[in-house]
């Protein structure tokens, strides 16, 4: 039998897993409640699924540009000149099959085997499984109360001392999965101008913009040109399934993403973008689903310390809370696995998110109904009891 390369040997994504569990325990008809995975409850908004029908039954859907439809590239660019004050020419925006899509370009495009590169711990899993396969380093880089949850200059600094090698790219996710986390306009200008100093490969992770709660919401590109920022239409526009992000480059960068997604992606999906377009204009409703979340997470701020579950990071932004559960457990990944099987609550292991510390913390995703996460909490709470 063939073997399967180095790149291949890369640990699981947890959290797709625990997913993937609880989908099997619901087809076989039990009453499973998911926190596993940041899936909002609600659908796209309604002007992208009338968009999308529309599209549909005029049925003429294909290739678009690499880079995606001039339109909705130059929609995207309309709302950073609305919520941010930014004005964008859209030829430096590329929309991608999601911001996975963009994390690969951007890996690809910026760095070669070998290159280190910053990500903070705990941090969303698929940054350090896709470097990895990828054959880069990852140089994971603690990000405590000490640093507010954050990636700083101080800390990224002495994590290059410490591997006695320098960075070559930085990636840090404003508001964060899975500490909820929001670095501030101060937070991230001091990190672009570490980064430009020492010539280091900034990224902004900005998915989850639209989803703060408390704290300062702002986009590297308010305070640099020179960033590699990623959204995408998943979380705040409630379109995961769509699989529809985008990116914004610097202009002399372009050609060279480019030149990747055509022959990676070809394009992005037609029918997507156009959704995505329509969803745009979709605040009113999306910011109705956003208190929705607010109410979740109050719920949680609550009911998971009384559970004996204490709050690991913040819950500023995003839609999960990050839990130290050390008081009932040492091993994260059995509890999850206990809690499904039990009482048919899906949550993800913290080693999803941190390799050393893990163990002792697990994430759940409030991004359900009210009626489910409160269930989900009564569950927890008696079997705990």
């Amino acid at each position: 039998m063939v073997e399967l390369s180095n790149r291949s040997a890369i640990e699981p994504f947890h959290a797709m897993d625990v997913l993937a569990e609880a989908t099997r325990r619901r087809d076989a008809g039990h009453p499973v409640i998911s926190m596993a995975v940041g899936q909002p409850a609600h659908p796209a908004p309604k002007a992208a699924l009338d968009a999308a029908r529309k599209a549909l039954e005029h049925g003429r859907l294909g290739y678009t540009d690499a880079l995606g439809t001039l339109s909705l590239r130059t929609a995207i660019a309309r709302h950073y000149q609305k919520r941010h004050g930014i004005a964008l020419d859209p030829q430096r925006i590329a929309v991608t099959t999601g911001s996975s899509a963009g994390f690969n370009l951007a890996f690809l495009a910026l760095f070669d085997p070998g290159d280190c590169v910053a990500i903070a711990r705990p941090g969303y899993p698929a940054y350090r499984n896709i470097l990895a396969a990828l054959g880069l380093t990852v140089v994971e880089v603690e990000a405590n109360a000490e640093s507010g949850f954050t990636l700083t200059p101080e800390n990224l600094a002495r994590a290059a001392a410490k591997i006695g090698r320098p960075l070559k790219g930085v990636l840090l996710a404003s508001p964060a999965n899975p500490t909820g986390t929001v670095t501030g306009k101060a937070g991230l200008k001091a990190l672009a101008d570490y980064c430009r100093a020492e010539n280091i490969a900034f990224i902004s992770d900005e998915i989850y913009h639209g989803l703060t709660f408390a704290g300062e919401e702002a986009s590297a590109l308010e305070v640099t040109d020179d960033v590699f920022v990623i959204n995408s239409f998943s979380k705040y526009y409630c379109m995961t399934g769509w699989r529809i992000g985008w990116m914004v480059l610097p202009e002399l960068q372009v050609r060279g993403f480019e030149r990747i997604a055509q022959s990676l992606y070809i394009s992005p999906p037609e029918l997507s973008q156009i959704a995505a377009e329509a969803a745009l204009g979709a605040q009113i409703e999306l910011d109705g689903y956003k208190a929705a979340y607010a109410a979740n997470r109050d719920m949680l701020l609550k009911r998971l310390p009384e559970i004996g579950f204490s709050i690991a990071s913040p819950m500023d932004g995003a839609f999960y809370a990050y839990a130290d559960v050390s008081r009932f457990t040492n091993d994260s990944m059995a509890f999850a696995r206990r809690m499904l099987a039990e009482i048919n609550v899906a949550a993800t292991p913290g080693f999803d998110f941190d390799p050393l510390e893990g163990h002792r913390t697990m994430r759940f995703s409030y991004a359900g109904s009210i009626a489910d996460m409160t269930e989900a909490m009564e569950r927890i709470a008696r079997w705990i009891a």
